[in-house]
């Protein structure tokens, strides 16, 4: 058995709906599922060549699984997207725009693998050490859980952000 922490977010439509159907179409695939509290976030454009839009982007809704996995990262990755399909997530999309619903690989066991190409699956994901409104939502499922690249649970990584 795998475990895997998966990030949940949203901010177009019935958000919580939407995370309550992930889990749901994702029964088969995660087992022992820890949900965290729901966290209210304002929108963050910290990715690489993000743009801020000129109209205003609504909160978003986040929150963080904990599970257990039979899947390896790729399939597992494949059925977030699918999911995300299933619950009306259009991809490509311009980056930070309003979404039903985003699901992001965060960890996978210990697992580190770097991408051979654009878009391809990066563990961890590279920038949750970064985000607030990734960790603090972990920090509900899983605080002790040890970063793979850096060392440091995910509880200290939130203590750093200040």
């Amino acid at each position: 058995m795998n475990e895997v922490l998966i990030a949940l977010g949203g901010n177009l439509g019935d958000v919580e709906l939407a995370f309550f159907r992930a889990r749901l179409l994702l029964r088969s695939e995660l087992v022992d599922v820890r949900m965290s509290r729901l966290y209210r976030t304002d929108p963050v454009y910290d990715k690489p060549g993000a743009t801020v839009p000129p109209d205003p982007v609504p909160a978003y809704l986040n929150a963080v699984m904990r599970a257990g996995t039979f899947l390896e990262p790729q399939s597992l990755l494949v059925r977030l997207f699918e999911t995300e399909r299933q619950l009306g997530r259009v991809r490509p999309a311009p980056e930070c725009s309003p979404r039903t619903i985003d699901l992001d690989l965060l960890l996978y066991n210990d697992s580190v693998l770097k991408p051979e190409h654009p878009g391809d699956l990066e563990l961890p994901h590279p920038r949750m050490h970064q985000r607030r409104f990734v960790l603090e939502p972990a920090c509900d499922v899983a605080p002790g859980w040890i970063h793979p690249v850096l060392g440091k649970t995910l509880r200290d990584l939130l203590a750093q952000l200040g």
